[in-house]
């Protein structure tokens, strides 16, 4: 079983006690604790106090309500015109390149910061990840009430852990008394409990709160932070010695630049960008706070663009390309193309009949792989092996790029069959062509289709 501090573990049917557990958590150390308290006149300082009564409950009446709305807000939703084709089109006539991505499941362009949830089965507008603790992904819609529910679920469990601590001194005062003389054996095995339930619990919110401010204040999403780590480790990499059999002859890896991440746009605007309101005052609301909304197609705007900052040649550059990815997947179709090169690789596809013959050779190589399969029947341990490699990518998808901290798009909620899947994206600047790869058979039809009539007008 697969394991991630925000995923969760990837056991199937396990997703739907996530959020029934969140909630009985919540009412254990929220209800049962005040229970405790009320009712037990061994626990000194005694019953809770009406200010402490009415603090507690409100904290808790914040904390469920957040939680519902980061659970219930849609995390968004594109819906395409049938224009959305030839405005993606026009940008590109705009910039010298631009990573374009398509995909392969929506049939649809996907905007800038979106990605394809494997849980949602859609686009999500600027995706930081899928919660499975409240069975919805953190996005551009409901990362505010995400927030929100963070941080008053940490500001309750600080309050609690005062309310604990005050019992817990008392009991360790008086341990050398007589045990008749202290709290009953129920009492102590509850507050133990509550105090290893609250200890875990804030732990392990405590991090991901300070992991989501810093996503908040730098306009980053947990995604992007780690495709900026793929970068900056593939940008290593070229610059090591080694790096010079790494790469195949099709592909010059000094022509591959830094990219700066490009929506940090100083902590006010970014903060501000994220609550979707520049008045700070409604960012911590609980109750009309709000959040941005994905703008409306036609007249573009906030789910659709971002403002970038111009640290870059041109704007579009995000996210850089996963030349790992590409270069293990050059044996299957992926052409490249070096300035001033006239001929183009074997492997280029002219039309729908080298699509074809491109899909018929990787289907002989899996045939071929599955008749070595067969013919290692008797090493039971080669076996073994390959049966638990094919586990792997039936329950995580492709191998990927892992960071220091081993994890992958997968763990982030993101499908990635679909992910990198860039379309009319030049490696060098000048004459080189689009790379068709991967892109439904039936959107390069309607491509070639639209090209003719371009050239019948003209």
């Amino acid at each position: 079983m697969i394991t991630h501090p925000l995923a969760g573990p990837q056991t199937p049917g396990l997703h739907l006690l996530y959020v029934p557990s969140v909630v009985a958590l919540i009412t254990f150390q929220g209800y049962f604790s005040q229970y405790l308290f009320n009712t037990s006149p061994d626990l000194r300082p005694g019953p809770l106090t009406f200010r402490e009564n009415v603090t507690f409950n409100a904290l808790l009446l914040c904390l469920w309500w957040t939680y519902y709305k980061a659970c219930t807000v849609d995390p968004g939703r594109f819906v395409f015109s049938p224009s959305s084709d030839k405005k993606e089109e026009d940008k590109d006539d705009q910039k010298p390149t631009q990573n374009k991505r398509f995909c392969k499941k929506c049939q649809a362009f996907k905007p800038p910061r979106a990605h394809h949830c494997r849980h949602c089965a859609r686009c999500i507008p600027r995706m930081d990840h899928h919660c499975p603790w409240t069975n919805n992904c953190v996005s551009l819609t409901t990362f505010p009430y995400f927030l929100r529910f963070l941080l008053y679920t940490n500001i309750a469990l600080v309050y609690l852990s005062s309310l604990l601590y005050t019992r817990i001194s008392v009991i360790w005062s008086d341990r050398h008394l007589p045990s008749y003389l202290g709290p009953s054996l129920f009492s102590l095995i509850s507050i133990t409990l509550l105090c290893l339930a609250n200890f875990g619990t804030f732990f392990a919110l405590f991090i991901l709160l300070v992991t989501t401010l810093k996503s908040w204040v730098m306009n980053i999403t947990l995604i992007e932070m780690w495709e900026l780590d793929r970068h900056n480790a593939l940008i290593s990499k070229i610059s090591s010695s080694s790096s010079n059999d790494y790469w195949t002859d099709d592909f010059d890896p000094a022509s591959l630049s830094r990219i700066e991440f490009p929506y940090d746009l100083g902590f006010f605007s970014n903060m501000s960008q994220a609550m979707g309101t520049a008045n700070f005052l409604r960012w911590f609301l609980p109750v009309g706070g709000g959040g941005p909304k994905l703008a409306d197609q036609k007249k573009g705007g906030l789910g659709w663009e971002y403002e970038e900052n111009g640290f870059n040649d041109w704007e579009g550059m995000w996210p850089p390309p996963d030349m790992e990815k590409e270069r293990r997947a050059k044996q299957g179709g992926w052409a490249y193309k070096k300035q001033g090169q006239q001929e183009m690789p074997d492997d280029y596809y002219y039309g729908g009949e080298d699509i074809k013959a491109a899909f018929e050779r990787r289907q002989q190589e899996d045939f071929a792989r599955r008749r070595r399969i067969q013919q290692l029947q008797g090493q039971s341990g080669v076996i073994r092996e390959l049966e638990e490699d094919e586990d792997e990518r039936e329950w995580t998808g492709k191998t990927g790029w892992k960071n220091s901290d081993g994890d992958r798009l997968w763990d982030y909620g993101v499908d990635e069959d679909v992910e990198d899947d860039y379309v009319a994206r030049e490696r060098v600047v000048g004459d080189g062509d689009d790379d068709d790869d991967d892109v439904p058979l039936a959107e390069l039809i309607r491509r070639r289709k639209v090209l003719a009539k371009q050239e019948d007008d003209t």
